[in-house]
């Protein structure tokens, strides 16, 4: 789960991080006033979830509250177009307006999970700013990264290293370090996935200031952090994964294709994926529809390919263990008589109760293709989907 940047430096500063004056303005009144408090000469800053807005003209600054207002309401209410967002861009409704800051240098900080070594990695850098994707691709030997054992958490001569790394002055180490012990606290305790100050500026008094951050949250561990949950704002999001989330569909990806697939199994709903795509075909979501003996959960993912005005067709690919053929046949069944679904249907089933379920199917008279297995399945979906 992500938030907004004001959001995530309202929790950085709660850990102790020193991070811009500045207020939140729905309306460009509301950014004057905020700006004349502010002293005048403040950054307007989209609030969005994506990065690269500065070069998409989501960041301006304001010499005087007035400009402040003006340049406040050419961004409310707009879509925002970055590398980071669909093509049709997100909505902006509320900006952040900050104090402009003097700005001597421009570092580098995260905190990431390395799932490969199953543990988090701080990385930092010399070279912050708005094209640190590109330092990382020319230049990686600029990118330090220090691994944190999380029964011994993370500790200053780690901090240290990393300080030193950025070419920090002596006075400024004991600083830095602090400040990253306490992102590492903020990781910790937030169940974060992601921790990111870019950003980290030395200012003109030799200060550490976090200017930008980007915080995002493990979805599972959600559960704990109610406080957090209410922090999303669904408007940010795309509309059919939403309504996915809200239906208890879960693990749901919109993709650029036409074919919903409604699996079950990760491997198996990647693997549909790949088949689909050397059929000549593409996607329309990853869905994996977990371990259910629910005709709900089934029906709820009938409910979300309507709603997706790209799909053409629906392939549902099934390889019962612990999960029911029948089930989900009586789901199948379920959503039609719920719904006036039209789309063509390609079902594969096969595993446990699977005689069952396509009896269950059989008497039903729902119009449906069958397939014989998953690539009988990609190749039939593929091949119906461009007919629709």
């Amino acid at each position: 789960m992500k938030i907004h940047e004001y959001q995530a430096k309202a929790l950085l500063s709660e850990f102790g991080i020193l991070v811009p004056e500045g207020k939140v303005a729905a309306t460009p009144a509301e950014a004057g006033k905020i700006a004349a408090e502010l002293g005048g000469r403040v950054a307007i800053k989209a609030q969005v979830y994506a990065g690269g807005r500065g070069k998409a003209g989501g960041i301006k600054v304001a010499n005087t509250p007035e400009e402040a207002e003006k340049l406040a309401g050419q961004i409310i209410g707009t879509r925002l177009i970055t590398h980071q967002t669909p093509p049709e861009g997100v909505p902006v409704s509320k900006v952040l307006v900050e104090k402009t800051v003097d700005i001597k240098r421009e570092l580098y900080l995260s905190i990431i999970i390395d799932n490969v070594r199953r543990m988090p990695v701080m990385m930092a850098s010399e070279a912050g700013g708005m094209d640190i994707e590109e330092v990382a691709r020319v230049n990686p030997g600029k990118i330090l990264r220090v691994y944190i054992d999380q029964a011994a958490g993370f500790q200053a001569f780690q901090g240290r290293k990393l300080a030193y790394g950025m070419n920090l002055s002596p006075a400024q180490v004991q600083p830095a370090t602090y400040l990253m012990t306490n992102l590492y606290r903020l990781f910790q305790a937030k169940d974060c996935s992601l921790a990111e100050i870019n950003p980290l500026v030395v200012t003109a008094d030799g200060e550490l200031l976090a200017l930008d951050a980007k915080l995002n949250f493990d979805d599972n561990a959600l559960f704990r952090h109610s406080d957090i949950e209410q922090l999303h704002d669904p408007e940010q999001e795309d509309p059919v994964e939403v309504r996915a989330n809200r239906l208890g569909i879960k693990n749901y990806i919109k993709m650029d294709g036409n074919i919903g697939c409604m699996v079950n199994g990760a491997g198996l709903a990647m693997a549909v994926m790949d088949l689909i795509i050397q059929a000549g075909g593409s996607p329309a979501n990853f869905l994996d529809i977990g371990t259910v003996n629910n005709p709900d959960r089934v029906v709820s993912a009938f409910k979300v390919f309507t709603t997706d005005p790209a799909v053409k067709a629906i392939l549902v690919n099934i390889f019962g263990g612990v999960t029911r053929v029948d089930v989900i046949a009586q789901g199948i069944v379920e959503a039609h008589k719920q719904m006036d679904i039209r789309l063509p249907l390609v079902v594969r089933l096969a595993g446990t109760n699977v005689d069952e379920g396509k009896r269950i199917l059989a008497e039903s008279k729902i119009d449906f293709i069958k397939a014989t297995d998953f690539h009988d399945a990609a190749h039939k979906a593929v091949a119906i989907a461009k007919r629709s």
